[in-house]
């Protein structure tokens, strides 16, 4: 796999409160804050989940506000800040929307990072959703699929070994120019987010992982097959990790209202419907726990680790 060590379970978790869309965000999250981030993301760290992830947006629009809330930590800042708090776990931004920054910017601050942390980290990339969130940035919303596509280029070129990159593009273009640190990876993982046929092929041909944004289960093998399609005929050769994310979990018996959506039972049982993920040709799978404060939410992270991860193997 690529992005995650061999030797670690492949689960990770999208970290509550950095972002609190009313999607997912749980109701504790309104009043949670940096010292809540700092011991989840330890629990997290603590139980041997393969990576945490943040997401990405600058400025969410009025007309929007109401289901995203406009709670978006940024995540450059926060995966620093909790490197500094953690050993093991890596870092992923699932997802960063690099159309909305210069190619060296982004590869400046992940570069960054990754040197900060020892090597941790996985860069997780997307399109973006937000047209006012474009336009105000002066980037360009009817293009960013393209300008996604020569943005992987630029920034594989920018992130890799060289103190002096080299980029020659439809939009950007750079050569010259020196940056260091450089990043303790010799290649940074490079996923890519979205579920649209564009943004799956996009994954196929320039990622090394792919992750979906909420295809249930019963779309993932047409999926995976299509990627694997893809990459075939491209000739794409190297590691390739397949994502998925999963229901919302709940280990055990809640004795509250947990959503009919939710998986919940033993460990075995939860175990038993996570394994038909890895039937699918699934490498790695994200969770999310139903939990009613941070007390509840760091059990079920230790339950997860402990008792569900190892039957998942």
């Amino acid at each position: 796999m690529a992005g995650i060590p061999v030797s670690r379970p492949a689960y990770g978790i999208q970290l509550p409160v950095q972002s609190q869309s009313t999607l997912y965000a749980e109701h504790w999250e309104a009043g949670a804050g940096a010292a809540d981030l700092v011991a989840i993301a330890r629990a997290v760290d603590g139980a041997g989940f393969g990576y945490l992830a943040v997401c990405d947006h600058v400025a969410v629009p009025r007309r929007l506000a109401p289901a995203m809330s406009t709670v978006w930590y940024d995540p450059v800042a926060t995966l620093a800040h909790l490197a500094a708090v953690t050993e093991h776990v890596r870092l992923l931004s699932h997802v960063a929307v690099v159309g909305l920054r210069h190619p060296l910017i982004t590869a400046k601050q992940y570069a960054t990072l990754d040197h900060l942390s020892g090597g941790r980290l996985i860069l997780g990339v997307g399109a973006g959703h937000v047209r006012e969130e474009f336009e105000v940035l002066g980037a360009d919303f009817e293009r960013r699929g393209a300008v996604l596509d020569e943005t992987i280029d630029a920034l594989r070129a920018a992130l890799g070994p060289e103190e002096f990159p080299e980029h020659h593009g439809k939009v950007y273009e750079f050569t010259g120019l020196g940056q260091r640190p450089r990043p303790a990876q010799p290649r940074i993982p490079l996923w890519i987010g979205g579920s649209s046929p564009a943004a799956v092929r996009r994954a196929a041909l320039k990622g090394d992982g792919w992750l979906p944004q909420g295809d249930p289960r019963d779309r993932l093998p047409a999926q995976i097959a299509r990627l694997e399609r893809l990459r075939a005929e491209a000739g794409a050769e190297g590691p390739f990790t397949v994502g998925a994310i999963t229901e919302p979990l709940y280990v055990g018996r809640a004795g509250w209202e947990v959503g009919r959506r939710t998986l919940t039972g033993t460990p075995e049982e939860v175990a038993e419907s996570l394994r038909a993920y890895r039937a699918m040709g699934v490498d790695q799978i994200q969770v999310r726990f139903r939990s009613r404060d941070r007390a509840e939410l760091i059990e079920q992270i230790n339950l997860f680790g402990a008792e569900v991860a190892p039957r998942i193997d």
